[in-house]
């Protein structure tokens, strides 16, 4: 009788014990999981950096990573506006036609005006293209794919009829303005640094700040802000505000570099803009993003087209992998957010 009683008790204990080691692999799968929805996207770029450094002795070097960074600052800048913009539920397609017009003007007024009266005009600028945006998005309440959508196609007409399909150049390149794109601070040039500054500021505003949670909110739940006393139709207008605000400082910094530019400087950045959003996931319905990650899917994207060239491939497969790892970057955002849903 005792050993049966024995044997018996044995058994619930057991079958407790693997139920235990049942739970803890899940927990442990789950944080695994998190970690990675996390953090992936920089290991992911880490693991490419080293890589392409194998591959290639150049690619590491200081010259060539200042070269890459230079290249994606612009881009950059822009990126973090429109980060805004995604994680409060809209989107915003007229960045690119935008920064064609923004460079444009800026170099127009360079020569007309002088180099501060250039810079002030083209952020008004900029500004006053995303208060339409705002306006009639955060207020009218159009779905913002389909207005700034018509933003885009109205400005690039309005840029080929300014310019004339005519080159502009800066006519004197002494000034300050003209050497932005030279000049260093430290030995970082300085259009690294307007990047950074720029990253550093949107990234504490949308953390820290009570303003960047409302943004949060709303893009979350739109309805739901609003019984809380959240001003959306403001938060949503002002996001596009501040977006027209940094491509205006993204034209001034383009305008810089290239010192002479036609109609279509800023074609088809807003392809590259919404990739590094995507792939440094942000949620393409709102709600959730950050900037760090967005600068990390910028720095993917650029220094994959620098690897890819110094390896000789064709720029056609330059395409191809960014469109890969954008589907995979959807896919793996689509697969933590199931797991972060399931009960």
């Amino acid at each position: 009788m005792n050993s049966t009683q024995e044997i018996k008790g044995i058994k619930p204990i057991k079958a407790m014990s693997q139920r235990n080691m049942s739970t803890q692999q899940n927990n442990n799968l789950k944080e695994v999981t998190k970690f990675f929805g996390s953090q992936g996207i920089t290991i992911a770029f880490v693991l490419m950096l080293a890589v392409f450094g194998n591959l290639s002795n150049t690619f590491l070097t200081r010259q060539n990573i200042i070269t890459v960074l230079l290249q994606v600052a612009v881009t950059g800048v822009i990126a973090c506006g429109v980060t805004l913009v995604v994680i409060g539920g809209n989107f915003d397609l007229s960045v690119g036609s935008m920064l064609s017009l923004t460079t444009i003007l800026a170099i127009d007024m360079h020569n007309k005006l002088g180099p501060v009266k250039a810079i002030i005009v083209v952020l008004i600028m900029g500004m006053a293209i995303g208060a339409i945006n705002g306006l009639l998005i955060g207020y009218v309440r159009l779905n913002s794919l389909i207005v700034t959508l018509a933003m885009q196609y109205i400005l690039s007409a309005y840029t080929l009829i300014y310019t004339k399909g005519t080159y502009y150049s800066i006519e004197d390149s002494t000034t300050f303005f003209a050497q932005i794109a030279k000049k260093q601070v430290l030995g970082v040039p300085i259009m690294i640094l307007l990047l950074l500054g720029v990253a550093v500021i949107t990234g504490i505003v949308l953390t820290k700040t009570l303003y960047g949670r409302y943004i949060f909110s709303v893009g979350d739940n739109a309805k739901a802000s609003q019984y809380a006393g959240i001003n959306h139709r403001f938060i949503s207008f002002s996001t596009f505000v501040l977006t027209g605000f940094l491509v205006g400082l993204a034209g001034i910094m383009l305008a810089s570099r290239l010192m002479s530019t036609q109609s279509a400087s800023g074609s088809g950045i807003e392809v590259d803009v919404l990739a590094a959003i995507v792939l440094g996931g942000t949620s393409l319905l709102g709600g959730k993003g950050s900037i760090y990650k967005t600068i990390i899917g910028i720095l993917i994207l650029g220094f994959l087209k620098s690897g890819l060239i110094m390896l000789g491939s064709p720029y056609y497969i330059q395409w191809i992998a960014s469109g890969i790892i954008i589907v995979c970057a959807i896919l793996l955002d689509n697969f933590t957010a199931r797991g972060g849903t399931r009960r």
